[in-house]
């Protein structure tokens, strides 16, 4: 089994999307296809092509999302001092502070300050208690932030 970490607030957001897609999305889809087909000659109809990568690609994100639920491991963040998969750390670089959630994989987006634990940052603060030093190499160069807070 692929386990893949993920938090309960990620797993919800997800069997929403399914939800969404199996119900809204595929009927939306089905709709499309019907029309390109009522358009006849099928041989050389773009719409009819369109409307088929559609479904294809819908049907594929149903099934890796129902892989995604069915392989999940929820993350039970425990505060013991140390940063672990679902803690929120507080870093800083000596000049600005940064808050970020570690997670899994399925769940990271730097935009929303989601990091994965297998990023070079995310690894890097694993099992580091506060008040720890850690380096990563970055596109900037080697930079050093120090973890403030786990929460």
């Amino acid at each position: 089994m692929d386990e893949k970490y993920i938090s309960q607030e990620g797993l919800d957001k997800l069997k929403k999307e399914l939800e969404f897609l199996k119900k809204d999305e595929r009927i939306r889809v089905a709709e499309e296809l019907q029309t390109a087909i009522s358009f006849g000659d099928l041989s050389e109809n773009a719409a009819y092509d369109d409307a088929k990568e559609n479904q294809a690609q819908l049907e594929a994100r149903i099934i890796e999302i129902e892989k995604l639920i069915h392989n999940a491991k929820i993350i039970k963040h425990q505060k013991k001092g140390w940063v672990e998969v679902g803690s929120a750390v507080l870093l800083t670089d000596g000049k600005t502070e940064s808050a970020y959630q570690v997670v899994g994989e399925e769940e990271a987006n730097p935009i929303e300050g989601k990091l994965s634990f297998k990023s070079p940052l995310g690894a890097a603060l694993i099992n580091q208690p506060e008040g720890a030093k850690v380096r990563v190499e970055t596109p900037r160069g080697l930079m050093e932030y120090k973890i403030i807070r786990i929460s």
